[in-house]
């Protein structure tokens, strides 16, 4: 979409401008009117009866996107929720003087029309319009294309614009409603209540994540903007909610990447009485059904490796440590709970070219390896199990290995996708691994949480899925930014620097 210049775009808003100001001074007020919609476009045109000309009246609104003139007709068509539809406006129809009022109208404008349904010879269905009514006066123009914009963000501060022009990226963005609302049902179908939690914490707990902190004039005291759903969802377990979810937004006080945003949206799901591996059943009926009523396929194309990723085939499980050992060319997992442990670690790590911080700890060091050079590579879905414990204190440890805990990273398309846990329900085991955690930061710790936990919390599986991160891998997006209707700027104003408009 190429920028209109501002000289060219304040100009047309002044045309435009004195175009609203001759209706309402002949008595006519766009703002102020309103017509009835019955069809939205798709929907419309799904009605028509091959062989069966104007036999089907539709209401239909939306904005002018393009306008033929042919003389005593106009073919032009209007963009609604669904999409384009053609309308079809004849002077001798709809009135010399309406039809005169509708050639002074601009594309941008939003109308109604009322009409029948026809084919035209090209084999397009259209309205035949047998009256109209404009309800919104564009007064500023829109542009062409995005390519040409100059500053990359215009399309994410504008992105009223981008929905408009963009057809790729108003279907993308679309996509990601028909996503979030096939995995709802796949959980009210499996009897998941879904909840709302505080966004305002006094503790920020559930994940290791720096917190943007405000104050609450009335009691006095700093909060956080929370960083994880799941302490408050455990909590509902407590109380006797054995299935329960939420889609809810998380923000996080760190950098801006591709797969990054400060804030964005996580669905977390516990299910009483299950585990890590009940949560790999979960997580593949909730591709599964996607797959089926949204994608309406179980095959998509790996934006990054050209690779096709199948949902419907098997599933790979590999054990955490097994991918550390193949990636490092030896057997660094015999290693663990030795005073070599963090050198041969650290040895390992920059043989394969990665710059480590000499305040890590070993399992920092591993895991770095694990998100560098293993993570990207696992394009097909994969569970990778059995992390350490010193990675999640609010997993079960693993029966067989103390140092390990019982959970899965779902990676697919080179990105974690969705972890999951058979959750921790000791509450003497989960206040130890709190207070590793913390270190002398103990005030850290979410004491109301651990005495819930006291009043007893059955066994549970529990997941989280990063809705951005699944939108990225499911529509072929670019970037977090591309499935994110509004994704966190910089301060500033797409309207910046342009003239405002004088009352009218």
């Amino acid at each position: 979409m190429s920028e209109i210049p501002e000289d060219i775009s304040h100009d047309q808003h002044a045309v435009r401008l004195k175009k609203l100001q001759d209706m309402r001074t002949a008595g006519f007020d766009p703002f102020r009117a309103s017509v009835e919609q019955t069809h939205f476009s798709a929907e419309a045109m799904a009605l028509h009866v091959e062989g069966q000309d104007n036999a089907v009246t539709v209401k239909v609104a939306g904005r002018l996107v393009v306008i033929r003139d042919m003389g005593k007709s106009q073919f032009v068509k209007i963009l609604d929720q669904q999409g384009h539809i053609q309308l079809y406006l004849k002077k001798d129809v709809i009135g010399e003087e309406a039809y005169a009022a509708f050639k002074k109208l601009d594309l941008g404008d939003i109308i109604g029309a009322e009409g029948t349904l026809f084919k035209t010879k090209t084999g397009e269905i259209t309205v035949r319009v047998g009256n109209y009514l404009l309800v919104s006066k564009a007064l500023r123009p829109l542009p062409e294309k995005w390519h040409g914009l100059t500053d990359a963000e215009q399309v994410y501060r504008q992105r009223y614009l981008d929905l408009i022009v963009n057809l790729e990226s108003r279907a993308r963005l679309m996509l990601r409603s028909r996503i979030v609302a096939s995995i709802r049902q796949t959980l009210a179908e499996r009897q998941f209540i879904e909840v709302e939690t505080p966004v305002l914490e006094g503790v920020a707990g559930g994940a290791a994540a720096r917190p943007f902190v405000t104050h609450h004039n009335a009691l006095g005291a700093d909060f956080y903007l929370r960083i994880a759903l799941e302490l408050r969802l455990k909590r509902l377990l407590v109380g006797g909610y054995d299935r329960v979810f939420e889609l809810g937004r998380i923000f996080r006080n760190e950098g801006v990447s591709r797969k990054h945003n400060p804030e964005f949206t996580m669905l977390e799901v516990y299910q009483a009485y299950s585990d890590f591996r009940g949560m790999m059943q979960l997580v593949r009926a909730i591709f599964d059904d996607v797959c089926r009523k949204v994608l309406g396929t179980s095959e998509i194309k790996h934006a990054a490796s050209g690779q096709i990723i199948n949902f419907a085939g098997e599933w790979r499980e590999a054990r955490y440590f097994d991918l550390i050992d193949a990636a490092v060319g030896s057997a660094l997992s015999a290693l663990r709970g030795t005073a070599g442990y963090k050198a041969a670690a650290t040895a390992a790590a920059q043989q394969l070219g990665l710059e480590i911080h000499p305040g890590w700890e070993a399992f920092e060091i591993v895991n770095e390896i694990f998100s560098k050079k293993i993570e990207p590579t696992l394009i097909q879905p994969t569970f990778v199990t059995h992390l350490p414990k010193e990675l999640c204190p609010l997993a079960k440890l693993n029966l067989q290995d103390s140092g390990l805990i019982d959970v899965f990273e779902l990676c697919i398309g080179g990105m974690e996708v969705a972890p999951a846990y058979s959750e921790q329900n000791d509450p003497l085991v989960q206040r130890a691994m709190f207070a590793a955690q913390a270190g002398e930061d103990q005030q850290k710790l979410d004491t109301d949480f651990l005495l819930a936990l006291e009043h007893g919390m059955p066994p549970a599986g529990g997941m989280g899925i990063g809705i951005d991160r699944l939108c990225i891998l499911l529509t072929g997006a670019e970037s977090i930014r591309d499935v994110i209707l509004f994704p966190s700027l910089r301060p500033g104003s797409a309207g910046a620097g342009l003239a405002a408009a004088a009352p009218v």
